[in-house]
């Protein structure tokens, strides 16, 4: 009877699921789904099914059933990643149904200029503005847009706006209004529909799945005993031969002449914004334009197909020698099938031994890893250079020069330091390991005698003076001074500190001292050291010269003590990435963080922010610290900075309170804990990340950098405003400026702040309410997301 319930049970279920899949699949239209609850749904079914459902004769059952899934089963909403997805996969089948005779045909007239895909490409860009689908929205007439569209009415010079900088040379930004990014939008999710399948493995940039991460693991694991390396350079603006030969690689698999008339008039009128090289893309930065990413990766697709052919070239004639036997048996199958395919005559004509090519790109970072002679790497490059310069119409840097792979510098790619470094083995480090520890103990000896004789001198010194009358050495001083005019007003028993001050800098001056020379110096080694006795002195300077010469020993000294089997294995090196420090320091300071020396200081830009708002600032620093580091060998020194980040929070927080800074600490101690780069927080982040975050449905989200605000309280009741975030019409309770801190080119230092803003936008006033500050903040939206264009 118990398994016939269950069997029942499971029959019921697997109906009822049924019925709602198949009535969301046949909704195409209305309201998003995002913050709502299934469970009209769930009603509007048991409504329309109760006729069927009680012819069944387990009708009692099947009631049950239903209450219990309403109640147990809810569906959870969805979150932005499955909503952009599912606001791209609507869009993704109508582009899919112009798919005729090998080509895409009228994606303008049949898919773009239709108000349900224009109303999809609004929602796609709240969803990425993190603006709550179910909210109020803005009043735009997507019908009449769709009709302007397909006509070919629609004016691209009245819905631009644009700024330019201050001064001589000035600088003009032109950005899309509200309706141009729309239109921008649906473009974007149409192309990447059709090309996203068909992009090379090279490519990592904007790509489902792909992403910083993914080229640096590529970088690290897939190449193998690389010997040569290069970056390449790339530093272009889009012009009309760029362009045309853009339209003409994008009308092998699309014919729309009006999608071509489109992207022309955008180039025009200057929105379209697409730059080679010259500020950091995938940041969702204002100057990229939506377009930017798709068009660069179909544009740069040619180059990773002609990288794949000249890898062919250098790759298939080619036999490994014996000494690279084992090698060659992980080598891949269509690079043996073609050597198959040569015959055995001309198996051996390659001139190269063992050459394999590998290439990595991030957007238009693009890396050169070559196994091989110096020559081979030479000619690569050399065609390579060729290649970009008379086929794609593309410039590059020609400095930069070939470097082998073990070499100390590196090479910088993706904002990192990529170096090939030389693991030891367990003995070796087992060694190095000792010579550390020896190292340390040495050094916490000499600290506690040098702080031992300065405890004793001080305590000498204060036993003498103290037997020394003021009438003694009053005359000693000079009585004009300031001091001594000071000393004269003070309490009674205040002016021996005085006077031993003068005493001891009598008797400094007839030693005759350095200039440079410290009190603890001169208190621990001429006057303390000088009464010890001499057996103390020796045996711990013998002790002291003994840990420096055991630590300054060359290792092989030490190594040939160990067993042959430790030591006899050849040398191992590993790719290793390293965080550029120098540049993080270098940001801080620039930001207001640190000075020059290094050490914290209150930002006082913040200091008119709210303490949670402040929090949140530096808290982004952390999150987004985690999110591009996360894979470097030197995330520990990472940890160590941020230590200083989170001082600079209290010190800014004691300046704008008038606090002590452990007042701030004792009662900002839980939110001040969001700063902290301990193991729970970076797991917690890098969880949160990968669970709703993907480089190519939420573009310039996750890397997006982070921009110095100051408050600027010009908002009133005569003088509303609303949140200048896309989509968002919530009120603005105050206006915020933004200081352009830096603007770098290739390659940019990806630091986790805002790199390459341009610099028209330097004192732009931006509203924004409570909870899109915090999301800018922390990094959840981006400078894309905002629209400049509203403060009049």
């Amino acid at each position: 009877m118990i398994c016939r319930r269950k069997l029942m049970n499971r029959t019921a279920r697997l109906h009822w699921f049924s019925l709602i899949s198949a009535n969301l699949s046949a909704v195409d239209t209305g309201k998003r789904y995002m913050g709502h609850s299934v469970d009209s749904s769930l009603k509007s079914i048991n409504n329309n099914n109760n006729t069927s459902i009680d012819k069944l004769s387990l009708a009692s059952s099947l009631a049950c059933v239903v209450d219990e899934s309403s109640q147990s089963d809810e569906r959870k909403p969805m979150n932005r990643l499955e909503l952009k997805r599912f606001l791209e996969l609507r869009i993704k089948k109508r582009v899919k149904d112009q798919f005729k005779d090998g080509k895409f045909h009228d994606l303008i007239e049949k898919v773009i200029a239709n108000p349900y895909t224009l109303q999809d490409a609004y929602d796609s860009i709240r969803v990425n503005s993190k603006v709550n689908l179910a909210s109020e929205c803005d009043n735009i007439d997507f019908t009449s847009l769709a009709e302007e569209l397909a006509s070919g009415n629609f004016d691209l010079s009245s819905n631009i706006y644009s700024f330019s900088t201050r001064g001589e040379n000035k600088e003009k930004l032109i950005l899309p209004n509200l309706k141009t990014n729309v239109i921008q939008e649906a473009i974007r999710i149409a192309l990447e529909v059709v090309y996203r399948p068909h992009f090379s493995k090279i490519s990592h940039g904007c790509r489902t799945g792909r992403g910083q991460s993914s080229a640096l693991k590529y970088v690290c694991k897939e190449i193998v005993n690389p010997y040569w390396w290069f970056p390449i350079i790339l530093n272009k603006k889009i012009d009309m031969r760029i362009l045309s030969k853009l339209i003409s690689t994008i009308e092998t698999k699309i014919e729309d002449p009006k999608l071509y008339s489109i992207i022309h008039s955008m180039f025009n009128v200057g929105v379209l914004n697409m730059e080679f090289g010259g500020f950091a893309k995938g940041h969702g930065l204002p100057q990229e334009g939506v377009l930017s990413p798709v068009l660069m990766n179909i544009y740069l697709d040619l180059f990773d197909r002609e990288i794949l052919n000249l890898s062919m070239k250098y790759e298939v004639l080619d036999t490994p020698d014996d000494s690279q036997c084992d090698e060659s048996k992980s080598e891949s199958k269509l690079r043996s099938w073609f050597r198959r395919q040569m015959g055995p005559n001309q198996k051996n004509e390659g001139n190269m031994s063992g050459v394999r090519v590998h290439c990595c790109r991030l957007m238009d970072e693009i890396l050169i890893v070559i196994k091989g002679s110096k020559e081979v790497s030479q000619a690569l490059k050399s065609e390579i250079e060729t290649y970009l310069q008379s086929s794609l119409y593309l410039d590059f840097d020609n400095k930069t020069s070939i470097l082998q792979c073990n070499d100390r510098r590196g090479v910088k790619f993706t904002g990192n330091v990529i170096k090939r470094s030389e693991r030891e083995s367990p003995a070796v480090r087992a060694v190095h390991k000792l010579k550390e520890k020896v190292e340390l103990f040495g050094l916490q000896k000499e600290e506690a005698w040098n702080e031992g004789m300065v405890r004793i001198g001080k305590k000498v010194l204060g036993h003498g003076f103290k037997k020394v009358k003021e009438s003694e050495i009053r005359h000693l001083a000079d009585c004009t001074s300031v001091l001594s005019l000071v000393s004269r007003f003070r309490k009674p028993g205040m002016e021996t500190d005085h006077w031993y001050k003068v005493l001891l800098k009598v008797w400094m001056q007839g030693q005759n001292f350095k200039s440079h020379d410290t009190e603890e110096y001169i208190l621990s080694k001429l006057i303390t050291e000088k009464a010890l006795p001499e057996d103390l002195k020796d045996s711990f300077y013998t002790f002291q010269n003994e840990v420096k010469r055991y630590v300054t020993s060359e290792t092989k000294s030490t190594v040939n003590l160990l067993p042959e089997s430790s030591t006899s294995s050849e040398s191992v090196y590993v790719t290793e990435v390293s965080a550029p420090l120098k540049a993080i320091r270098m940001c801080l300071h620039r930001y207001g963080i640190m000075n020059r020396e290094g050490y914290p200081r209150a930002c006082h830009t913040l200091v008119l922010l709210d303490h949670d708002n402040i929090i949140d600032w530096y808290n982004g620093i952390v999150t987004r610290w985690v999110k591009w580091y996360h894979l470097c060998d030197n995330f520990g020194e990472i940890k160590n900075i941020n230590e200083k980040v989170r001082k600079s929070c209290i010190r800014t927080l004691a300046t704008k309170y008038r606090l002590h800074e452990t007042e701030i600490e004792r009662k900002l101690e839980s939110d001040l804990s969001k700063i902290s780069l301990t193991e729970d927080s970076v797991n917690g982040i890098l969880e949160s990340r990968d669970l709703f975050y993907d480089e190519g449905s939420l573009y310039g989200v996750n890397y997006s950098g982070l921009c110095l605000l100051s408050l600027a309280r010009v908002v009133s009741e005569s003088r509303p405003c609303i949140c200048f975030v896309i989509g968002c019409r919530e009120a603005a309770p105050c206006v915020y400026t933004i200081h352009v801190m830096q603007r770098q080119k290739f390659p940019v230092w990806k630091t986790g702040f805002t790199s390459c803003v341009h610099p028209s936008l330097n004192r732009r006033r931006v509203g924004l309410c409570k909870q899109h500050l915090k999301d800018l903040f922390i990094g959840h939206i981006s400078l894309q997301s905002i629209c400049f264009d509203d403060w009049k």
